[in-house]
């Protein structure tokens, strides 16, 4: 079992010491966000997760506790982005404490092991495409050797999205200008080395240097955890995504960052009153047991294919 933690909130950011009390115990509970009084017991035994994928825009709070992660197998998915807090509010600076915090944690984990993310990308007045060059150049330049991928993708106006982003003007990059951002992207992230690849993309942007990519990456995990999977494609995803199956322990609005785009949240409001509900030590995060939810143990297993090694 590869385990998501997750692409719903930013457990190391806010939930890290619950994490920490579920892998002492064992097991976690997660609400099925479709069908909300189905319960599944999820084990964490190391023996079933061949790895861990963390997704966070700020692990400072996760630095102290890598040391109780050694069990587990894992990397980091790292959001650094150029916008303000115009749109994401709630991070701490990126120049004097992000940088340095990225910087921090692949020193501990390793370079292979932290992924940069510069997404979503989007255009407006402020955030134009001269402004991401720019930026997106200085960031890799303080990251070169710190990281050996980066991730870029596009901007999805969903309709939350839409609503959340009302009065900033923004839209996805499209047609040449696509494709010349990507390209500037490709070769700055060549020039500090860094492979670059993108997430969820239908367009094909390889001839500028961009690659498909995946998240979720088997050939990542196969390397850190130095044996194959048998892992197929995760069929919860976009048709784009090239990630392989996972389970995701987070829940939708507990994401505390409040960036304007985020497609996890549905209102400020809403993210308010469901961490308002968190409790350290409680199997789920963000919730509690009610006399109509219905728990079931979700079978799970390793997905390491013992028969073959890796060169």
């Amino acid at each position: 079992m590869i385990l998501s933690a997750s692409r719903r909130t930013d457990i190391p950011n806010y939930y890290i010491d619950w994490f920490l009390h579920r892998v002492q115990e064992g097991f976690v509970y997660v609400r099925n966000p479709i069908n909300p009084h189905q319960i599944s017991r999820i084990s964490l035994s190391p023996s079933v997760v061949d790895c861990i994928v963390f997704w966070t825009k700020n692990p400072e709070n996760m630095l102290p506790h890598l040391g109780e992660l050694a069990a587990y197998p894992y990397y980091v998915q790292f959001t650094l982005t150029s916008y303000g807090r115009d749109i994401e509010p709630n991070l701490p600076d990126k120049k004097n404490r992000l940088i340095p915090t990225f910087q921090a944690l692949s020193s501990k984990i390793g370079k292979e092991r932290v992924v940069w993310r510069y997404d979503p990308i989007f255009l407006n007045r402020r955030y134009t495409v001269s402004y991401h060059l720019a930026s997106f150049s200085e960031i890799a330049r303080r990251l070169r050797g710190y990281t050996e991928r980066v991730v870029i993708s596009f901007i999805d106006l969903y309709a939350k999205t839409k609503r959340n982003t009302a009065g900033l003007s923004l839209y996805p990059p499209e047609g040449d200008t696509l494709f010349h951002m990507a390209g500037q992207m490709a070769q700055i992230a060549a020039e500090n080395g860094m492979a670059i690849e993108s997430c969820a993309e239908s367009c094909d942007l390889q001839a500028v240097g961009v690659q498909h990519g995946s998240c979720i990456d088997p050939r990542l995990i196969e390397r850190i955890i130095g044996c194959p999977l048998r892992a197929g494609k995760d069929r919860n995803q976009r048709a784009a995504c090239g990630c392989v199956e996972s389970i995701d322990i987070g829940a939708y609005h507990t994401c505390r960052n409040g960036c304007n785009y985020c497609y996890a949240n549905f209102s400020p409001e809403k993210v308010a009153d469901t961490v308002r509900l968190y409790a350290e030590h409680a199997p789920l995060l963000c919730g509690t047991v009610g006399p109509q939810d219905q728990i079931t143990e979700r079978p799970v297993r390793s997905l390491k294919d013992m028969q073959l090694r890796l060169e």
